[in-house]
């Protein structure tokens, strides 16, 4: 019999890979703080839960997902937090994008009552979540990301073990996003020097990702960038803005100096002050243009 799964989180992507999960055939309980957002998964057939403790008293396996380290802690130490109400021997898989610490806090916090923390987080936009195709990153005891394997089948297309220590995958999760960032800018200035230089911007771009850089990431990225039309929105820049601190955070900790991360930090902070609705992260290539009188 299929493990008894709980999603609580029903954002974008938390949404898309609950769905997963139900077409491959887990009995699925969801929560999610407006609880307009689960009707489509109880037409679907998925239980809805009134609170997070609710959510997860029979489940086996629970996927968060939410938006960042404080919402985690709440959803699963507060008032109403799955942390008590956890079956013995259940595993909690944490997507969300948080600091490895708050993973490897409330991992201790989990051994205290017979339960686990998998640090399982994602990479992909919500397209890919759809589709199943996530990449999925996953550290914790062995045991524990063994019983993983199946549910994150249905919502990936491939998972990628970082071992024992549940801060781990966080770690590979903020320096993934990081990278992702520094393709944006890079693109960004090669884009805007080009067309400052007299070249078309959508025709150097379609050279680009159809020679060196023929990879989703450079062509996916680099469509919004090169049209400077920057939907349809994956990540709004204040998430991402989120993540980079965490990622210039955790290079401070560590004594790592990342002057890229502090570039797109800023980046991502001129575009949060501009509070433009619906846009992309990848918005912050505009800040290029706009420093180069390209506006």
């Amino acid at each position: 019999m299929a493990d008894k799964i709980a999603f609580l989180g029903l954002g974008s992507m938390g949404a898309a890979m609950a769905a997963n999960l139900l077409r491959a055939g887990f009995p699925l309980t969801v929560y999610n703080r407006s609880a307009d957002k689960a009707e489509p998964l109880h037409r679907q057939g998925a239980t809805v839960a009134p609170t997070p403790a609710e959510a997860v008293r029979e489940a086996s396996i629970v996927f968060t997902m939410v938006t960042d380290d404080h919402a985690l802690e709440e959803i699963t130490t507060g008032p109403e937090g799955i942390l008590s109400a956890l079956p013995p021997g259940a595993v909690h898989a944490s997507c969300s994008t948080v600091a490895p610490d708050t993973n490897r806090r409330l991992a201790a916090a989990h051994a205290a009552y017979g339960s686990t923390l998998v640090a399982s987080p994602v990479f992909g936009k919500p397209d890919v979540a759809v589709a199943g195709k996530l990449w999925v990153g996953s550290s914790g005891p062995v045991a524990a990301r063994e019983k993983l394997k199946a549910a994150q089948a249905a919502i990936g297309q491939g998972t990628h073990d970082f071992g024992d220590d549940p801060g781990a995958a966080s770690v590979a999760k903020l320096c993934g996003n990081f990278l992702l960032g520094t393709v944006i800018e890079g693109l960004a200035e090669a884009l805007t020097l080009a067309e400052k230089c007299g070249l078309d911007r959508i025709d150097f771009y379609e050279m680009l990702t159809n020679t060196l850089f023929n990879n989703p990431i450079y062509k996916g990225y680099g469509k919004l960038i090169a049209e400077q039309h920057y939907q349809p929105v994956g990540a709004p820049p204040a998430i991402i803005r989120k993540d980079m601190n965490l990622v210039v955070q955790e290079a401070y900790k560590n004594a790592v100096p990342m002057p890229f991360a502090n570039i797109i930090r800023d980046r991502l902070t001129a575009t949060v002050a501009l509070n433009e609705p619906n846009v992309d992260w990848a918005s912050f290539a505009q800040r290029v243009s706009d420093d180069a009188g390209m506006s």
